[in-house]
């Protein structure tokens, strides 16, 4: 019989961890019906390195906030048409990341745009959910609430706070 790993519980919104990208909260919500993984960002522009394409980029991962921007440098792993959910249609930069709900981790793709007009700043699509995560779309937050103080106390350490375990509302 083949391992199979456990899958994470998530709701309709959860808050993630991007290592990678040095983001530590970002509230994401959890979008079945969308193939791809979206990331609010700005100032994307293109650099070579190494004969190879990257992409800078900043992301303020707060809603209504630019207090805590971070500025990201990626590589970039394809370019695709994306269907916007107004119906529109962009060429986006993807990148691969790593991404943490909970205690669980693995690399997903994740396209940038401009998701300033959103709620939310970031949205997990199937692709990304496929194979790690049961959704229970009636929930909401099943990994863990950040609280405004947990907020400002990880965007102003340079430790990372684990989401299982610590204070919730």
């Amino acid at each position: 019989m083949a391992y199979k790993p456990p899958k994470v519980l998530v709701g309709w919104q959860e808050w993630a961890e991007l290592p990678l990208l040095h983001i530590p909260a970002i509230k994401a919500k959890i979008d079945t019906g969308a193939k791809t993984s979206a990331i609010h960002a700005s100032h994307i522009h293109t650099l070579h390195r190494h004969n190879q394409l990257y992409v800078h980029f900043t992301v303020q991962p707060l809603q209504r906030t630019d207090k805590y921007e971070k500025v990201c440098t990626a590589l970039v792993v394809d370019q695709r048409t994306v269907k916007n959910s107004g119906g529109h249609k962009e060429l986006r930069y993807v990148i691969h990341t790593l991404i943490k709900l909970g205690t669980m981790s693995w690399e997903i793709e994740i396209t940038l745009t401009n998701r300033d007009p959103m709620v939310f700043r970031m949205l997990l699509g199937r692709d990304a959910l496929k194979g790690h995560s049961v959704v229970d779309p009636g929930k909401i937050f099943c990994q863990g609430k950040l609280l405004h103080k947990d907020l400002r106390s990880l965007y102003t350490h340079t430790h990372t706070l684990s989401l299982k375990g610590e204070s919730r509302t």
